[in-house]
């Protein structure tokens, strides 16, 4: 058995930013997705929105790559909303961030309170961000002359006790 602590904050959106998880649809979507990574061996730490999009907290085993995780979760959702008669599709992309342990807890903080953060216009864009396209770090890595900071962010997403997240 391989010891591993992978921590990633997923969001992704509707089709078209539609406003389609209304509260009818989000207790049986949450539901269903945390059940449905559940089976793929992935933990849910968090999981919330608003009518267009969706932000989870989770711990992927590094047996599973991320891309194909999104995959299943976004496909397996939206059929099952589709066997209940509700019209569904989610936006092609998602945007993903890795964390430490220590930083997890205020990611499932911020995800809970998802709603609150969007109403109070307190969301941190950094962790509302998602693309339909590959997009990667804003740097191409080492240089031979230059070595980047270590946070290439002016200020850390995830900021516990002054402490860098990573």
């Amino acid at each position: 058995m391989s010891f591993w602590r992978t921590y990633y904050h997923l969001v992704w959106t509707t089709k078209n930013r539609e406003t389609l998880i209304q509260p009818e649809v989000e207790k049986r979507l949450y539901a269903y997705m945390t059940a449905k990574a559940a089976e793929l061996g992935v933990y849910v730490y968090a999981i919330n929105g608003t009518s267009d999009h969706i932000h989870l907290v989770v711990s992927i085993p590094p047996k599973h790559a991320i891309a194909d995780v999104v995959q299943r979760l976004k496909g397996a959702s939206s059929h099952d909303l589709g066997t209940q008669g509700i019209a569904f599709e989610w936006q092609r992309g998602y945007g993903v961030l890795t964390m430490g342990e220590k930083q997890r807890p205020v990611a499932e903080a911020y995800v809970n309170h998802q709603k609150t953060h969007h109403a109070a216009l307190t969301t941190i864009a950094a962790l509302e961000y998602c693309a339909e396209l590959d997009e990667g770090p804003r740097d191409t890595g080492m240089t031979p002359a230059v070595v980047p900071a270590i946070v290439h962010d002016t200020s850390p997403c995830y900021d516990v006790a002054g402490e860098l997240p990573f």
